[in-house]
């Protein structure tokens, strides 16, 4: 297993040991021991899986405290594009985002810490995602913005005037600053 930092350190992609034979595949998935060695110290309690169809798009979401969640995101089934947003006003790397493909050929995980935005787009005909989450899911404490936020900018790497598929609740999501001028 290897595991990197991306453009935001806090943001980690994981590489899983593959082995390969006429059976199939085995991988790790998770292993706490090289998890902890990596500085990730997460205590996983849920485990979520959702399929979805092609130019579906999820998110921006992200839980308030002290329900915050950090995500270990994996794409079991088909390609996805995932992004995950740095949404604390005094980091250095505020407003900006790490985006990386996961599929089930790249079999690659990514670590989306709790005080981050997240959200992904289907790049196949169907996905299915399974992912670790660090807490419970709060619908009291559940928060979005807007996936097409002019201040983020994110390329979602589909073609542009492309139809995506969206929740009414992901439609109606404030920007980010909006968000933060209604919560202050």
């Amino acid at each position: 297993m290897k595991i990197t930092d991306c453009k935001i350190p806090e943001v980690k992609l994981i590489y899983p040991t593959i082995f390969e034979d006429e059976r199939g595949f085995f991988l790790e998935a998770f292993h706490l021991d090289k998890f902890k060695d990596a500085g990730i110290t997460h205590h996983f309690v849920q485990d979520n899986h959702s399929s979805s169809v092609k130019n579906t798009l999820r998110g921006l979401h992200f839980q308030l405290p002290p329900f915050d969640q950090a995500k270990l995101v994996r794409a079991t089934k088909g390609r996805i594009f995932d992004v995950a947003v740095d949404i604390r006003p005094n980091s250095p790397t505020y407003k900006q985002w790490v985006g990386v493909e996961l599929s089930e050929e790249n079999k690659r995980m990514l670590l989306v810490p709790s005080d981050f935005a997240h959200g992904f787009v289907v790049l196949s005909d169907t996905a299915e995602l399974q992912y670790k989450c660090s807490n419970l899911y709060s619908k009291k404490h559940e928060r979005g913005i807007r996936w097409d936020d002019p201040e983020l900018n994110i390329d979602w790497q589909l073609p542009e005037g492309t139809e995506f598929v969206l929740s009414e609740k992901d439609k109606a999501a404030p920007t980010l600053a909006e968000y933060q001028n209604n919560e202050i």
